[in-house]
């Protein structure tokens, strides 16, 4: 074999320095996957500690944790058994047991649907003062495991009552049973204690996290619009004004009686006669030492009677004009002011200056109605698109109300568990089909002409048992029984309604090139019918003053607004959403004033 066949017998420095790195990077290679391994292992540690760590850290007084905390442990709070814990929260029911000497109390804070059962014996505390049903107590104790016949898994046995709020159950007036909605909004500083409105308030708390989520996660600034304006958004007239005038009516001293004022205006009159006359004399005697006092008595008598012509312009204490009319120059804001039925208006001007926006607060109607679907006060939720149209409004509209849908089954199903079980069965079920059902569209003419088709036919008594009691006709709104028959019974999915007559919709909405009609939206679900009314908006100046005209509103009143229009418009779409009608929808709850806190319609304003 000749010797360059055979490898080198010398090692190539090249080749050696390469493999020494090599090892070198190997080693590094298991140091860095030692330390990756105490990474993991302390991570598992500490997040071991968060989840057997249950105290809420706003309640270091009692080092207290909340009942859904226990709840949603492993096993349903068995990962707790032999633990020391404090509870504090409301008693639902308390029962008496082993001859007087251990109570079982039923306990609830608020955090969850479901109950936390604590025994306490006599041994422990007076244990006959906690039974009542209302009575708050913070107890310590011990987890232990509940019996196999147990609806829990687990329960706590109290070792010491740290504090107790007492409740007369004689007079308290949330009782065990079963109360109607109706009679608890009659006490509503204390029906939050119940079930019902406790998982209504966790939903709604839900939704509005839901609201949040959605908007700033796809690029949304949250804006805050004004309680106050002077501008009324929809043209219905129908505000609550807003003035500091009628204290001062309240402070009204007396009127002018109109007598005196006919017999100052005459003085005043013959006053001025009786210097024309003395200017008279004057000139043909040369005498004029008479017309100074003639005309300083005149003067007197002009100075009275402006005074009390401007004291007769005040009428119950409020300052009108010559007309008679209310003078607002006098008022706080120095023209008349509202509360707000919308915040679009105000959301547009920074959507045309940042970009997409929304707005999520209260607006509020003067309406006279005691429906279960109409408040005084409710909440709206207005988000504007800016370079965007019609069809982007629908799709954010679409993808919004999916959003939600999808939020409330993910993060409180057992609140919606327990509404389906007390008050609609199809709640979940509900849920479940609009959060993935595609939205049907149709314009309002093609839902206006199948509506009447349908009537006719006899269809609509055969589906729902009667005729609609709203006839149908293209330019009338579409009423909740037309609004429920298309989602429900035509397409059974939400539906999404669009083009509109102008006649019907509001100025601000884009006029279609067949000059009847707008572009605007209304989205249709089941079991609430309109959940959201949107549009594109009217971009062009000279459009928008004849529609604010044809509409009889004062264009001076919207200057602000046109100016959008005139300086730099874009093509913007938005709609609103009224958060409580989304709550009907969400728990089937029939009457609008139970899934708002503290509601307000005509003679009531409690709280």
């Amino acid at each position: 074999v000749s010797q360059s066949a055979c490898p080198s017998a010398t090692t190539d420095p090249f080749t050696m320095s390469l493999s020494q790195s090599e090892f070198q990077l190997s080693e590094l290679k298991t140091q860095l996957a030692q330390i990756q391994a105490g990474i993991d292992a302390k991570e598992a540690e500490v997040a071991g500690l968060r989840e057997t760590s249950t105290v809420f850290p706003y309640s270091k007084k009692y080092n207290r944790t909340v009942i859904k905390d226990i709840l949603k442990m492993p096993c349903g709070g068995k990962s707790l058994v032999g633990k020391t814990i404090t509870v504090g929260g409301w008693v639902k029911t308390g029962r008496m047991a082993d001859k007087n000497k251990l109570v079982f109390l039923e306990l609830n804070d608020g955090s969850s649907p479901k109950n936390l059962q604590v025994l306490v014996s006599a041994e422990v505390y007076e244990i006959d003062s906690l039974k009542a049903t209302g009575t708050c107590v913070v107890v310590e104790g011990e987890i232990k495991e509940s019996p196999e016949s147990s609806t829990q898994s687990v329960e706590l046995h109290a070792t010491a009552v740290k504090d107790v709020g007492a409740c007369d159950a004689k007079t308290f007036p949330i009782a065990k049973k079963k109360m109607t909605l109706e009679y608890l909004r009659s006490v509503s500083h204390l029906r939050s204690r119940t079930n019902t409105i406790a998982a209504i308030s966790r939903i709604r708390n839900a939704l509005s996290y839901a609201t949040h989520t959605f908007f700033q996660s796809n690029g949304f600034n949250y804006i805050h619009t004004p309680i106050i304006t002077c501008s009324d958004c929809e043209g219905a007239g129908e505000m609550f004004q807003v003035t500091t005038l009628l204290g001062k009516a309240e402070e009204a001293g007396p009127e002018v009686d109109s007598t005196q004022l006919v017999a100052l205006r005459a003085g005043v009159s013959a006053l001025g006669g009786k210097v024309a006359d003395v200017k008279k004399a004057a000139k043909e005697s040369g005498d004029e030492s008479a017309v100074k006092p003639a005309l300083d008595a005149l003067l007197v008598g002009k100075k009275e009677l402006a005074e009390m012509e401007a004291k007769a312009l005040v009428v119950g204490g409020i300052k009108r004009t010559p007309a008679g009319k209310i003078d607002y120059a006098e008022d706080f804001f120095g023209k008349k002011a509202f509360m707000t039925v919308s915040g679009q208006l105000q959301v547009e001007t920074f959507a045309c200056g940042v970009g997409n926006c929304y707005t999520f607060g209260p607006t509020f109607r003067a309406e006279n109605s005691h429906t279960s679907r109409h408040l005084a006060e409710f909440w709206m939720i207005e988000p504007e698109i800016a370079f965007a149209d019609l069809n982007d409004d629908m799709q954010c509209a679409q993808d919004y109300v999916q959003f939600c849908c999808k939020f409330l089954l993910e993060n409180v199903y057992d609140d919606l568990e327990f509404i389906s079980k007390m008050y609609d069965k199809d709640a979940i079920d509900r849920l479940k089909t609009v959060s993935t059902s595609p939205f049907h569209r149709i314009t309002y003419t093609e839902a206006v002409d199948m509506l009447i088709a349908d009537s006719a036919s006899g269809k609509v008594k055969e589906i729902l048992g009667n005729e609609f009691e709203n006839p149908v006709s293209w330019g009338v709104d579409l009423s909740s029984e037309h609004e429920r028959y298309l989602a429900e019974r035509v397409f059974k999915c939400p539906t999404i309604v669009y083009n509109y007559p102008k006649d019907i919709k509001a100025f601000y909405m884009r006029l279609n090139d067949d000059g009847k009609t707008v572009a605007a939206m209304d989205v249709l679900v089941p079991k609430v019918g309109e959940l959201i009314g949107g549009s594109q908006r009217e971009e062009r100046l000279d459009v928008c003053i004849a529609r604010i005209e044809e509409m009889g509103l004062e264009v001076k009143d919207y200057s602000w607004y046109l100016d959008l229009r005139r300086f730099g418009t874009v093509t913007h779409s938005g709609f609103g959403l009224g958060f409580e009608r989304m709550m009907l929808f969400a728990t089937g709850i029939e009457n609008i004033r139970d899934v708002i806190p503290f509601p307000r319609w005509p003679g009531n304003a409690e709280l």
